[in-house]
């Protein structure tokens, strides 16, 4: 009896040390809430609240440029543009809710700018920018043109706005493209504030339509096709076998569009680390965390110290980039393509590494083969 007591302890022992259950923590355990409650309280709805304040200033500052189109006043606008860009790279992310309604991104920063359909509009001076079509005809791109393209000078630019016989229009045309950054704004800050936070936080599940799934996928695929590709990728040939120096960002205003990326690449690493928007030395619950919880390796090194290092190794190969990206890319494209394969990278990382860990599905349509 008492041999039959010891043969079935150890069996018992064996069995228990065997797969028969969890190795490990459950991704559907950890705490999704809290990312969600951190995301949106110290994240997003902040960026949106930066960017709102920062798109009034450019329409007030439009405005009165309209009014009274001096130098003076262009220097002034121009430096709203910029600082209203660079906020719009906090943002330009969180495609979901409202702004996916909207078309928020298609409607602020579609690039290269459609400069004949800019010009046919102010000629005609009848469009409606509420129409798809005029999508690339508007936002930060057509402000880029209209503020730093349509001369070698500013004073050649100031003829436009004063003695050009369509000086009229090429002011309303601007005031217009200002009111409707501004206006779109509001309006995706608003219906954050005024109940979508709550249904974005309580939606915790982790089905395909729960909120973390939705945004996890809406981050990867702003970093992989509109970092990765936009700012990096189709302007240094990736995609088309030839470079096309004219499809940076910012094209127009010579040396923004590195400063245009390293912001973007800033907000998406802080992003994945939780980092606070207003308080940048406090950070809460995000991707990290989760990947921490659930001790996610690969070959044998820890996944969010794999991914922080790649968005490190990524900046520091586009820190020797000229400030214009189209002067890089004319004098050696080869430093441009340098930096996009370390982006690459991280589209590995992300998308199926850490989507596996998380037990997240893909639910977007890769076209470029990665």
């Amino acid at each position: 009896m008492k041999k039959f007591s010891l043969l079935l302890l150890t069996v018992l022992l064996v069995w228990s040390c065997t797969d028969n259950g969890p190795s490990g923590p459950d991704a559907d355990d950890f705490d999704r809430e809290a990312i969600l409650v951190n995301w949106a309280d110290n994240i997003i709805i902040p960026s949106y609240t930066n960017f709102s304040e920062a798109t009034e200033q450019l329409h007030t500052d439009a405005t009165t440029f309209s009014e009274f189109p001096t130098a003076s006043n262009l220097l002034t606008l121009r430096t709203s543009w910029e600082s209203a860009y660079l906020a719009f790279q906090t943002v330009s992310m969180f495609e979901i809710g409202k702004p996916m309604e909207l078309r928020y991104r298609d409607n602020l920063n579609i690039y290269p700018t459609d400069t004949t359909e800019i010009e046919n509009n102010i000629q005609s001076g009848s469009y409606n920018l509420e129409l798809p079509s005029l999508n690339n005809s508007q936002g930060f791109p057509a402000l880029d043109y209209l503020l730093n393209g349509l001369g070698e000078e500013d004073t050649e630019i100031l003829t436009f706005y004063t003695t050009h016989p369509e000086a009229e229009n090429y002011r309303q045309y601007l005031t217009d493209l200002t009111s409707r950054i501004d206006s779109l704004t509001n309006e995706v800050l608003a219906d954050w504030t005024s109940g979508y936070r709550d249904e974005f936080v309580s939606n915790s599940g982790n089905g395909a339509n729960s909120s973390l799934d939705m945004m996890v996928n809406d981050y990867i695929y702003y970093y992989e096709k509109h970092l990765r590709a936009g700012k990096i990728g189709i302007p240094a040939g990736v995609f088309s076998g030839s470079p096309l120096s004219s499809h940076v960002e910012a094209y127009y205003s010579g040396d923004f569009s590195k400063e245009l990326f390293n912001a973007s690449l800033d907000a998406t690493q802080n992003f994945f680390n939780g980092v606070h928007v207003n308080q940048p030395n406090q950070s809460g619950e995000s991707l990290d965390d989760y990947l921490d919880y659930l001790n996610t390796m690969k070959e044998g090194t820890d996944l969010t110290t794999l991914i922080n290092n790649q968005f490190d190794a990524a900046r520091q190969q586009a820190s020797s980039l000229n400030p214009n990206f189209a002067a890089q890319i004319e004098s050696n494209n080869t430093a441009m393509l340098a930096t996009y394969d370390e982006l690459q990278m991280n589209v590995v990382y992300m998308k199926v590494d850490m989507l596996q860990a998380l037990n997240i599905n893909v639910d977007y349509v890769d076209a470029d083969g990665d």
